[in-house]
């Protein structure tokens, strides 16, 4: 399996949509490549934060370097 193979099936992979054997697959492929064990733990996390509702409050100095960031980059055109 390439990298480009596990991201088509990320979707189904996370929503539990995939046949067992395809399953083995991506295991197999996600315990060779740290990119896309990564990529899969990252995308489940943040799926099941937004599905929870939890807010989460950044420290103000923290929120303020975040805002400033973004639209430095925005005004640089993404």
């Amino acid at each position: 399996m390439t990298c480009t193979e596990f991201l088509a099936l990320l979707d189904d992979l996370i929503d539990d949509t995939v046949t067992a054997e395809i399953r083995a697959e991506i295991e197999h492929h996600m315990h060779k490549c740290e990119h896309c064990e990564v990529i899969f733990n990252t995308t489940r996390k943040t799926i099941e934060i937004y599905r929870s509702h939890e807010i989460f409050d950044l420290p103000p100095g923290l929120r303020e370097r975040l805002h400033a960031a973004i639209m430095a980059r925005c005004k640089k055109g993404c």
